[in-house]
């Protein structure tokens, strides 16, 4: 499929169920990789050597619900695949270091603290479904002030730099940048081609 027909259909952003659902599933690995060093140092070495079996037995452990779902690595970051209604479209979830600026690399402190700082914003869209409608519906109109300032309403670290709708379909990037790394990292909630 070309670049213009994947982005005729990507122009809308996800239902507000597949977004809570999303939010619902990724919630305890969040959780998980924020308060818990070990796992969050063997999701890194996961990561890094791109062990996807690995990536799938420690997200399903901690969240059973992901069990199915697609996972993928490029070795500076990570991504969760959901279904959407077009089989050949889905809806991805992750954290990666902005590809070309670093190989081989995930560091687990940073990924901690991007963890503890989406936390607030993916329980919120799990469990108000006004919110979740809300931002999918500016995500759609390509309103991108308010989606900073929802976002930015419950990321409330300094790292985070920016919040942006930059990417080639509808989505959202979470953009943060720790004083502890060199690299910029950013958290992603896009609709991709499988």
């Amino acid at each position: 499929m070309g670049k213009k027909k994947l982005q005729q259909n990507v122009q809308g952003f996800v239902p507000t169920r597949v977004l809570q659902n999303t939010a619902r599933i990724m919630i305890p690995f969040y959780r998980a990789i924020a308060f818990n060093r070990k796992y969050a140092q063997r999701w890194s070495k996961a990561v890094v050597t791109t062990d996807l079996d690995e990536m799938v037995r420690l997200l399903t452990k901690v969240s059973p619900k992901a069990k199915g779902l697609s996972i993928g690595s490029n070795g500076i970051g990570y991504f969760v695949g959901f279904p959407v209604m077009n089989p050949q479209l889905e809806f991805s979830n992750g954290t990666t270091i902005i590809p070309g600026t670093a190989r081989f690399t995930f560091q687990t402190k940073v990924h901690r603290g991007i963890a503890r700082a989406v936390l607030p914003f993916y329980c919120k869209l799990a469990m108000n479904r006004d919110f979740a409608m809300k931002l999918s519906k500016a995500v759609s109109n390509r309103n991108e002030k308010l989606v900073r300032c929802m976002v930015r309403s419950l990321v409330r670290t300094p790292a985070l730099i920016s919040v942006n709708m930059d990417l080639e379909g509808a989505g959202i990037s979470l953009t943060f940048k720790y004083k502890s790394t060199k690299y910029i990292y950013r958290n992603l909630l896009f609709i991709d081609q499988v």
